[in-house]
This record gives structure tokens, C-alpha cells and sequence, in this order.
């Protein structure tokens, strides 16, 4: 049986495959926080999720990702990715998640470093 985070990293990646609202907002709790950088103001809520993720959606198709989790333990979850775009570049990706008992994110942060292509 996948452990709750290995469940968690694959339902994300099959909502980034079809980009459907539905999949995405299920990701996450209504207060939830998504943060595409570290450093930048998270999206706060299911709805503002949805929509920063519909708006800056990869099309299915353009990317591949590999991943494998580094660390999980009572909902805290460290995940370690590569993203591939044949047409662009390569990252690493490192994701921090944070899932409540329900196995739904309150919060999520990425970082991502380039590689060369």
C-alpha cells in the first residue's frame, strides 16, 4: 500500500496531466497554501489554487516528471523531481507538503533549479 504522500505526489501529477479543476481542488483544504517559490506570496485557498494553477498550466503532453520521496513522516512530506520539457529546459525539483489526516495538502512549496538542456 503507497503511503499517504506516494498517494498524494501521484493524484498531483494526474491532475497536472489533465489540468481538471476538480482533481486539482481535491489536492487540497479549503485553507490551503501553495507556494510556486519559496519566496513568493502563496496562493491562499482551493479556489486561488485552482485558479494560479489553471493560469500557469503546463499543456499535457509538453513535460515528464520523475519523482521519489526523500522523507515522510505524520504528514510532512519531502519529494525530490524532475521535470522534463523537450521543447525547454530541464529542473530538479524539491517539494515540501504538508497533508492533513484526510491526505489533503494545507501546504505546499516548491523550489526548482534549472538544468541545462
Amino acid at each position: 500500500m503507497a503511503s499517504a504522500g506516494a498517494e498524494w505526489v501521484a493524484n498531483y501529477v494526474a491532475a497536472w496531466e489533465s489540468n481538471d479543476p476538480e482533481q486539482i481542488g481535491a489536492l487540497f483544504t479549503d485553507d490551503a497554501a501553495y507556494l510556486p517559490n519559496p519566496d513568493d506570496e502563496p496562493r491562499r485557498g482551493r479556489d486561488a489554487i485552482v485558479a494560479g494553477w489553471l493560469e500557469d498550466r503546463d499543456e499535457p503532453g509538453t513535460w515528464s516528471f520523475d519523482w521519489k520521496i526523500l522523507h515522510e513522516d505524520e504528514g510532512f512530506v519531502v519529494v525530490q523531481g524532475r521535470t522534463e520539457y523537450p521543447a525547454e529546459k530541464d529542473y530538479l525539483n524539491l517539494w515540501i507538503v504538508r497533508l492533513d489526516p484526510d491526505g489533503r495538502a494545507t501546504e505546499f512549496t516548491e523550489w526548482y533549479m534549472p538544468r541545462p538542456h
